[in-house]
Formats: C-alpha cells, structure tokens, sequence
C-alpha cells in the first residue's frame, strides 16, 4: 500500500513538474536523430530528438541543449501509387536531468537537414579568420543575424539577440499563416536556434508539407504529407516543437 502511494506521489509530481516548469507556449527547437522516410518507418516507432539550443524558462532555470525529446510514429500511409505519403508523429516525452516528464506538443516548423546546415554558415562563407562572434547568418525564414552587432533583424526591425547556438526572440506571427506569436502571456524571448521568429510551415523540401500541426483534435500529433511520392525527413533536420497546454494526463 505504501509503495502504492509512494509511485502515486512521483507520478503527480512529475505531472506537476511538466505543467509549472514549462509554461504554454514554450517552443523546443530540436534537431532529429531519427528519418522519418514513408518507406521504412513503421506505426508504434520509436524516435528522438535532442533539443539543439539553451531553452530559457520563466522560472529562471532553463531547459539545456542536447535535453532529449521521444515520440513514436502514430501512422504511416505510403504512396503506392496515391498522390502523396503521409507519417504522423507524437513527441509526447521530454527527459531533463534523467527524469521523463510527459508533454504534449504541436509543430510550429519544419527544416530539412541542408537548410539547417545553410543556416549556420556565414553570409560571406567559411572564413577561418572571423571569430564565430562576428559572423552574419541567415535564419531559415529570412530574418538576418548580426552576431558583432548583437542583434537579429527582420528588415529594420530588431526582434532579439544572438545567443549561444541560436539566437532568442520574439515569437510573431507572419500574416497569411496559421503559426500564432506570443500566447497564454508568454512573451518572453524564446530560444528559436537556426528558425526566424515568424517561421512557419516546412522550408528545404522539394513538396512536403505540415498537414496537421498537433494544435486542434488529434491533440499532439503531427501529420507531414507529400504532394507526390515518399515523405523522406532525414536526420539532422529541424524542428520548433510548441508545448500545449496540457500534458496527455491532464
């Protein structure tokens, strides 16, 4: 009976933890160990991503890089002759400091693995004379980060500042997209790492597309289809995650 109540206890304060520590609207921006490729990949897959940047909380605490995030695949419907493929997804874990805190997440934006390369080499290229400090870099959705002048700029507009292995932002909302800003009061700087703070949709991709973002029912899952042929997500592409406001126990 104790130990009964003693796991009943750690499973509500883990619960606890995942909703006070990190509010709605926190975005994780993760780079993929696993490909996600219609044709091999199957329902009920395990895969992971590892949170690429820094994530400041409003607790002063932050969630720190290489933090690992775990999801399965919920489905898989292969070409076969059909338009287009689609895999849906659920990341739905976040393990910090050995802990496995459930989470229930939606996509903001996806980037394949070359426009997450792109996006970290110097406007001028590779220059081994220039400190990292001092580069110019282009975030994928096109705002520009001046790292020697400590700022990230959309056309004339400062929207925040370079960081260590990213940069932290403003999160807006482009018009004509369905990627909202600031919610839930969360206006914070947010760590967007290699991601613009209006980026939105899949960028690098000849024809893929965010089919269902995880935000309405299905809650959490993520639906990324073709137009023609094979989803094939590779590892190493990028990701902006966006908690929800609830976690899957709630």
């Amino acid at each position: 009976m104790k130990r009964i109540l003693w796991i009943s206890l750690v499973v509500f304060a883990t619960q606890l933890l995942g909703q006070s520590v990190f509010p709605a609207g926190t975005i994780l921006p993760v780079r993929l160990n696993s490909s996600l490729n219609s044709r091999k990949v199957k329902t009920g897959q395990v895969i992971t991503a590892r949170v690429a940047q820094d994530v400041p909380l409003s607790s002063g605490s932050r969630i720190h890089a290489g933090a690992k995030v775990i999801g399965q695949v919920v489905e898989v419907k292969r070409a076969n002759g059909a338009p287009g493929a689609q895999v849906s997804i659920r990341f739905d874990t976040l393990v910090v400091s050995k802990r496995q805190i459930p989470v229930t997440t939606n996509l903001r934006a996806l980037a394949s693995m070359m426009a997450v390369e792109e996006a970290q080499i110097p406007e001028s290229g590779p220059d081994r004379g220039t400190s990292e400090n001092a580069w110019t870099t282009d975030q994928i959705g096109g705002e520009v980060v001046y790292r020697g002048g400590g700022l990230v700029a959309n056309g004339l507009r400062s929207v925040g500042e370079p960081a260590a292995n990213g940069v932290l932002v403003h999160v807006s909302g482009k018009p004509g997209t369905k990627c909202r800003g600031e919610i839930e009061g969360n206006d914070r700087l947010q760590a967007l790492w290699v991601f613009s703070s209006d980026a939105c949709g899949a960028y690098g991709f000849a024809d893929l597309a965010i089919a269902h973002a995880g935000r309405t029912n299905p809650v959490g899952e993520v639906t990324l289809a073709s137009g023609h042929g094979d989803v094939n997500v590779r590892a190493g592409s990028g990701m902006l995650l966006r908690l929800n406001n609830k976690t899957p126990e709630q």
